[in-house]
Parts: structure tokens; sequence; C-alpha cells
């Protein structure tokens, strides 16, 4: 937007803002000087407008208390637009406000308030952490204020999120691959297979054979065919199917699919692929903060070691 601004709008505003206060103090005046003078017998002036037969407005001023209200907000927009820039950024008002200072500021304080206990936690493994209830408290609402709008506020993720509270981790549930995910992001890439593996039947095969590696309901005589064309998907998931947390690839033996655990949606994976962006938070969390937040979801995967405390 910075290629937008000009500084003909600052003084735009500040003419503008000027000229109405004036105008609107020029008219008070103007209107508070009108002097009614009733001549008995005569009828008082009136607008014309006429209510219920018998209601007439008189062409009379304004009560003196109301246009007094109207010179006390006069002057109040005058101290206003002397003590806060309200004339636009040319003139930044004799107490130096700013919404980016203010924000500034409590942020200040809040780090010097809040500064010692994050960095008493981030001096602590992140296992100690998970363990703490105070800590799990702090993760889970640092959670919850950045997480929880992809995997959900209780943690459980939907289709194409990942349920942090199983043991299913596609680049590992360690403390330190946990972390890690969180500060720098992931980036899963699955390319469609169904060319490789000849599409139709054989397509169906490998995916009977996927099921029965999870002990999946399955077509056992399918899944034994589709054992050897499971060789074109090794490299990433490993001949045992059971994956490799470098590349991000999962653990085909275990359940909770991100897409759905059935034939037709394995089968839709295979066959257009999936791709998925946890994004970085480094530069949105201190590093106190994603180790707390770290500490929370392993928490949640590892209760009896949270509940110690």
């Amino acid at each position: 937007m910075s290629d937008f601004y000009s500084v003909f709008w600052d003084y735009y505003v500040a003419i503008l803002t000027t000229v109405s206060v004036v105008a609107c103090a020029w008219l008070l005046w103007s209107q508070g000087r009108r002097r009614v003078t009733i001549v008995q017998g005569q009828q008082p002036d009136t607008t014309g407008h006429v209510w219920d037969g018998d209601l007439r407005e008189y062409q009379n001023p304004m009560p003196r208390w109301w246009i007094l209200l109207f010179y006390i907000t006069i002057v109040f927009s005058i101290i206003y637009l002397i003590l806060f820039p309200g004339l636009g950024t040319q003139f930044k008002g004799v107490l130096g406000w700013s919404q980016v200072k203010q924000h500034a500021d409590e942020v200040k304080a809040a780090d010097a308030k809040y500064g010692p206990i994050f960095a008493a936690y981030l001096a602590q493994p992140l296992e100690q952490v998970a363990a703490d209830a105070r800590g799990r408290q702090m993760g889970e609402r640092i959670f919850l204020n950045n997480c929880a709008q992809c995997h959900g506020s209780d943690a459980r993720g939907s289709r194409g999120f990942p349920n942090l509270t199983d043991n299913v981790w596609y680049w590992g549930g360690t403390p330190q691959a946990i972390e890690e995910s969180i500060a720098n992001g992931r980036q899963a890439a699955m390319p469609p297979m169904a060319a490789a593996l000849g599409g139709g039947d054989s397509l169906t095969d490998v995916v009977h054979y996927v099921l029965s590696l999870s002990n999946s309901a399955h077509d056992s005589v399918r899944a034994a065919r589709g054992k050897e064309k499971f060789a074109a998907c090794a490299a990433c998931h490993g001949p045992d199917g059971k994956g490799n947390p470098a590349l991000g690839s999962r653990d085909l033996t275990q359940k909770g699919w991100l897409y759905g655990q059935t034939v037709a949606g394995i089968t839709d994976t295979i066959t257009k692929g999936r791709g998925g962006v946890m994004p970085a938070h480094k530069g949105i969390l201190s590093d106190a903060e994603i180790h707390l937040v770290a500490a929370y979801v392993y928490s949640l995967s590892h209760q009896p070691a949270a509940a110690k405390q």
C-alpha cells in the first residue's frame, strides 16, 4: 500500500478536519445570534411542517443548553487534535502517541512480566515441560491461538490435517522432531503413482496390499498380487511400508489416514497424489513459545508422562 501513499493525503485530511471544525463552530455562532420577537396576537413563524393536523414546527433557534453542548464537543475536538495525531502523519500530536508505539510499549511490558517465565521453560527439556501442568496449560493456549485453525481445538485434526493425539507421525514424534516441525514447517508431497503401478486392476491390487499392511479390511488375493507391484512405492514408504520420517512418508502399517483408509480413498490418493504444507512458525512465535506448544503437542500422545505432575 505504500506505493499509493502521497503526502497530499496528509494535507487533505488536515485541511478537511480543520475546515469541518471551524465550519461547525461558525454555524453554531451564527445560529446562536438569532432572536425571536413575539408580537402579541401574531402567529410565530413556522417551517410549514404540520403533523397530526395541528402540530407545527416553529422557526425558533436551538436551545442555549443544546448549543453549549455542541461548543463543548468542538473544544474537545480541538484539544484532541492537539494531543493526538488526528491531522495526518505530518503532525504527530503533543503526546506523540501512535498505535505502533502503544503496541510496542505493551509488548515490552509483557516481555518484562512474562519473559522470565518463558525463559525458565525454554531452559527445561521438552519432556519435563510436557510433564508440568502449568507448562502444558501455557502451551495449550498458544496452540489454540495458532494451531487450532488446522488441527482443531481438540488437536484431533480433520481430513488432510493430522491428528496430534495419536502415535501416527509423518516426520517423527520425538520432542526434537515436533519442535522442528513447528519452528520450520514441513512440505509434504505424494506424487501421482497410478501410471507407474499400471492403473486399473494393478492399481486396485496395490491398494488392497496397502490395506493389508495395517490389517484393515482387504481382499487377500488382490493383496498378494499387489505386493510385488508395491516395489514402485518402496523408495519412499520402504519395502515393509513403514515409511521414512526424513521424507515425511507415511507408515502404512498404522491406521488413521488423512484422506480415508478405504479402497476409494487410497485409490484417489495414489491416482491424484497429495500435497501438504505445515507453515513455519519461527517468525510468528518466539523460541520459548515454540518450545511450550511443542511440549503440549508431545503431551497429547504421551499422557502417562504428562500425568506425573
